[in-house]
């Protein structure tokens, strides 16, 4: 036990070490790369635990019942955290996650009633029942999330809000094939696409794509506060897919544009070099003639389909894969 100012702080120093069950305030040692399981499970009277960039791994009930703890400073190397790891953290209000977490666990955060907001930039799974019974949590970020497992939100009332990427299969259905991640979530009513799906729609070549693209991915938000409170999941996983299927086929008839404008661009300027070889100059021709030079060029490149390509090719170029 280290002294702190007017805290007596506990120095975790891992292995076989017993943590005290009246402990208040716990660094990590710098020597500890695992929190092992169970190793402050029940310690109802911890407050706080200043993690280091060392530790790579929460396993499973961990810190399961900690009832008095309120604040998990930034996570920043953890890469996993185990089931049950905090559940029943009652009093837990904020977690800072960093940019290495890439799975958490079944119920790890289950009944933590305190918990408000959830961003979590670099997790890939969350297993299922990870968050069920968060009854404060109201907004979720999840911008590279690829699984999400059943139960993962259950009962969580006040949610509002999820940020997700569009990816196909994200939802994953229980045994039974029920889509139960968000069951009882009766406030959520706003679905926001993360990733650079709005910059690919606005690259599309004609405005009635774009705005039949918008509309669709502005359609959930306007569905889900209709949607009975067990069919939200299936509401979301239908409507993703049915995004991405558009989009594919904007994309398709945006590469086929694309080809046919190429070939015309190469047309256009194979004529103009058979029209050099013709006469040197457009002024030139215009002197002789006594015609328009300005009309001249006009009639040029309608007539050779510069006038296309220098309208639509440019476009094309921009458009995100």
């Amino acid at each position: 036990m280290a002294d702190d100012g007017d805290n007596n702080v506990f120095v975790y120093m891992g292995g076989e070490q017993v943590v005290p069950h009246d402990v208040t305030h716990v660094i990590i040692d710098r020597s500890v790369k695992i929190i092992p399981e169970r190793a402050f499970e029940h310690r109802r009277e911890l407050v706080s635990v200043k993690f280091h960039d060392g530790v790579e791994r929460i396993e499973k009930y961990a810190f399961r019942g900690c009832k008095s703890l309120r604040r998990l400073n930034k996570l920043a190397g953890v890469r996993e955290v185990g089931q049950w790891a905090f559940w029943f953290c009652s009093a837990l209000t904020e977690v800072e996650f960093d940019d290495k977490l890439e799975i958490i666990g079944s119920g790890a955060f289950r009944d933590c009633r305190s918990l408000r907001k959830i961003k979590v930039p670099s997790v890939r799974t969350i297993e299922y029942g990870a968050f069920a019974d968060c009854v404060a949590l109201t907004d979720v970020e999840l911008p590279d999330v690829e699984r999400i497992e059943f139960f993962a939100f259950h009962n969580c009332p006040n949610l509002r809000r999820i940020a997700i990427p569009l990816r196909d299969n994200m939802f994953a259905p229980d045994r039974y094939q029920r889509y139960t991640h968000f069951h009882y979530c009766r406030n959520l009513t706003t679905v926001d696409l993360v990733g650079g799906i709005r910059n690919t729609v606005t690259s599309l070549l004609l405005q009635r794509w774009t705005d039949d693209m918008n509309s669709e991915i502005d359609r959930i938000n306007q569905v889900l506060p209709n949607t009975d409170v067990n069919e939200k999941t299936a509401v979301i996983d239908q409507w993703i897919r049915t995004v991405l299927r558009r989009m594919d086929h904007y994309k398709a008839e945006h590469n086929k544009l694309l080809k046919e404008a190429t070939t015309l661009l190469e047309l256009a300027i194979w004529k103009a070099k058979l029209d050099e070889k013709e006469d040197c100059s457009i002024e030139g021709r215009a002197k002789k003639a006594k015609i328009d030079t300005a009309g001249a060029r006009i009639n040029r490149r309608i007539t050779s389909g510069a006038n296309i390509v220098i309208r639509n090719v440019l476009p094309f170029l921009q458009l995100d894969e």
